[in-house]
This record gives C-alpha cells, structure tokens and sequence, in this order.
C-alpha cells in the first residue's frame, strides 16, 4: 500500500517558504532521531540553495543511540551542514540551539544585525515544542497529532535571532514506499490516512529483524515467532485482544504496537540506519 498525504495547506507552506527564502540567513530542518532520511524533506535541499542549515535529529530519547552518532556524522557530510541531537526531556539543552546558529554564521557582523532563521519540520516531529522552549513561552500551538501549525508566525529569540516558523509539511509522493511506512509509524500523518494493521505489520518486521531482544522483553514472547502474523497472535494472547475462537483482534493489536512503539516502551528505537541508504 502506497501512503500519500498532501493536504492543501502543506502546498500553500511550500509557496510561501519559496517566497520568504531570499530573506533567511540560515535554514533550521527539525527531523525525526528515529527516521532521519525519511522524515528530511527532499524539497528542502532545492528551496535553502547555498544557505547553512542546521539539521535538528529531535526525540533522540526514542532512538537507538549508536544509531544516531551514525546518523549525526553521516548528515555533516554535506557542504554547510551541521548536525545536533536533542530531547524535550532536557530544555536546557536546546538551548544550544542558539548558540550554534550564531556560530555557523559567526563570520557576520551579528552584533548589528538579526540573524533570520527559517525553522522546517515534517508534521509532528516536534517542531512546535522546540520554538517554545527557545522561546521561554508558549507561542506555537502544539499537539500530538500531526498539522496542528497552519499559518506562519516570526518569533523573536533571545541573541538577536528571529525564528520564521512555517507549517509543517509533507511532499506529494512519498518515495521510496517504505518512507510513508516509516512517516506512518512515527506519528507523521495521520491515522485516518493509512491501514494500522498494514503498518503494525510493517514495523513487527523490522522489529523482528533489528530488535528481537526489545521485542520479545516487552511482550514476553519466550522465542521469537516465525512471521510478523503469528507475532500479531502472539501479542494478541499476551495482552487479552483476542476475538472468538481465540484470534487476535489485529486492530487493537496494532493499535498497542503502534503506541507503544511511538511512546518509548518497547526501548529505543531507529527505524532506519545511513549505511540503508548509502548502499
């Protein structure tokens, strides 16, 4: 199953981000710890041109740690990128933010001039949360489901820095397939979008492959099953969702997977590594 979300406002975010663009001095891309390709916008790269950017994995405390050191030297890479993991659960490490916007562009005259930078995030990726901790106050709307931010706002930060805060959006295919997948088990679009059971099963598969200790610890499966489906039945009779005749209620299934997996509780998790995309 191919999952596509572009709703109407995402495509306006995109005009006017290609507008405002000629006044930003840097480009600050929020992006998932736990997927960090597939939760970077490919339109990003084209719209920010020559200008620095600093790449934001957020919610490491979800992510598998040695994964993500991978992640942070891989994304430094690139010509004017610089890369930072953070957590939520450590406001004051955020701020260090600012700082590092200052310090890529510390060849400027700064102390005369406000440094404009653009902040760009998928839906619910924590973008929102990020701005008010730097902030100091409440000033983007947040929430746990994706698309809460609809207009664009500028917010004035401490250090002279102006935040131009957009919409978060997403691009019209998500290529490849397995990006939506990923996207969808996160929490990036929307349930009403897509089958829970498809995607429980497309991350039971994964899980079964890079994190069967996590797995089985949190189900109290005594050997791992031999297919994401029986591993469906397997949780289905360890946490009571089973039908009549003793198969499992696969929606309340996935529904407990889903959760669990985006809140933390089976361990931490990436979903994605660098060396699956440099080969």
């Amino acid at each position: 199953m191919a999952i596509n979300w572009f709703p109407g406002h995402m495509h306006k975010a995109r005009k006017e981000i290609k507008q405002i663009m000629p006044q930003v001095d840097l480009v600050i891309e929020v992006l998932d710890a736990r997927i960090p390709f597939s939760s970077e916008n490919p339109l990003v790269a084209s719209l920010r041109g020559d200008r620095p950017s600093l790449k934001i994995l957020n919610k490491s405390d979800l992510a598998d740690p040695a994964v993500t050191a991978r992640w942070l030297q891989y994304l430094e890479q690139e010509k004017g990128v610089k890369a930072i993991a953070l957590t939520q659960k450590q406001p004051a490490e955020v701020q260090r933010v600012l700082g590092q916007c200052r310090s890529m562009l510390a060849h400027r005259n700064l102390e005369h001039r406000t440094l404009r930078a653009l902040i760009l995030g998928i839906p619910n990726v924590g973008k929102s949360t990020l701005i008010n901790t730097l902030a100091g106050r409440s000033i983007a709307k947040t929430g746990n489901e994706p698309a809460v931010t609809k207009m664009q706002q500028r917010i004035q930060l401490p250090d002279n820095i102006v935040l131009l805060d957009t919409p978060g959006f997403l691009w019209p295919k998500l290529s490849p397939p397995e990006c939506g997948y990923r996207l969808a088990v996160t929490g990036a679009i929307k349930d009403t979008v897509f089958e829970y059971e498809d995607v429980a099963l497309f991350a039971l598969e994964f899980l079964m492959q890079s994190y069967p200790k996590e797995l089985c610890e949190r189900y109290r499966l005594e050997t791992l099953p031999a297919s994401a489906v029986e591993a469906m039945d397997a949780i289905g009779a360890n946490r009571g969702c089973l039908r009549r005749g003793g198969m499992a209620d696969l929606h309340k299934v996935s529904e407990i997977l889903l959760n669990e997996l985006r809140s933390g509780a089976i361990g931490r998790i990436s979903l994605e590594t660098p060396e699956m995309f440099q080969s």
